[in-house]
């Protein structure tokens, strides 16, 4: 199997909708994207699927150390040696790489964020750092573009917490900001219980409307001459925003309880959409 196709398989087995906006992008494009998304799949697995928090950080220092390598020229793993050409063609930096690897840490020492200025940190490292290095690789001209992958990241990172509460909360961790389950008198055992409320369903509205305020803001930041070059992340707000409306139609609270996905054919029929029209 080549690097190429061990990334491929990788980011066609986790059903992301990432996946699908990738299909459309030239082949060096596409190989480039998904050597990234890889990249990112697999360092953060060392944390999801490790169970002992020393192996984990010890495999994440690996991590660092092969990147490293990768810098050097030499890398070992098949993941680094497909994203190789792509760090070389597009100019990626190796400290946005390792902001990455910091950000999937952080999971391994915070289990809660005390306000939402905490959280965006963490939003930062794992996915807005990963939208500024996509849309190095889609191609931009006007510096503001980089502005606007910063905050779309950001929104899918927002949208992943609200369709993932439950999820997460299994696995004892609670992504919403303690401010805001205070202000919404919502504790935060009912969550690692999977209590719905009507608490819960007004905590969960108003941050499918933070979510959507930077979905707005990022679009209305992405400059006309680069948005044919961008296509491939509008691809992805468009599927991640359709998320949160079936989320709203199927009722917020039960995001405790059931985590909800759009179906493949949906997926790739907005991306189809998305990627011709706009």
């Amino acid at each position: 199997m080549t690097p190429e196709q061990y990334c491929e398989d990788k980011a066609a087995a986790s059903g992301s909708s990432f996946y699908y906006s990738f299909r459309f992008l030239p082949l060096e494009k596409r190989r480039a994207i998904m050597a990234l998304y890889a990249f990112c799949r697999e360092v953060d697995d060392v944390v999801d699927e490790t169970h002992d928090d020393n192996v984990a950080r010890t495999t994440l220092n690996w991590w660092r150390s092969e990147v490293d390598n990768m810098f050097a020229g030499a890398p070992q793993h098949p993941v680094t040696k497909a994203l190789l050409p792509a760090v070389q063609r597009y100019d990626m930096p190796r400290e946005l790489l390792l902001e990455i690897i910091d950000g999937m840490e952080m999971d391994l020492d915070m289990a809660r964020y005390a306000t939402f200025k905490d959280l965006q940190l963490y939003c930062y490292r794992v996915a807005s750092v990963v939208g500024q290095l996509a849309a190095q690789i889609f191609g931009y001209t006007d510096h503001k573009t980089l502005r606007y992958a910063h905050d779309l990241g950001l929104a899918f990172q927002l949208t992943n917490i609200i369709r993932d509460v439950g999820e997460d909360a299994r696995r004892g961790r609670i992504y919403l900001p303690v401010e805001d389950l205070q202000r919404f008198n919502v504790p935060a055992a009912d969550i690692l219980n999977f209590k719905e409320s009507e608490q819960f369903g007004a905590l969960m509205n108003f941050q499918i409307e933070r979510a959507e305020h930077y979905y707005q803001q990022a679009l209305a930041q992405l400059p006309a001459v680069d948005r044919k070059n961008q296509r491939t992340g509008l691809v992805m707000a468009a599927i991640y925003r359709a998320t949160l409306e079936e989320i709203k139609r199927d009722g917020v609270t039960h995001v405790l309880n059931q985590r909800l996905s759009l179906t493949p054919i949906r997926k790739l029929w907005l991306a189809w959409r998305t990627w011709w029209f706009g």
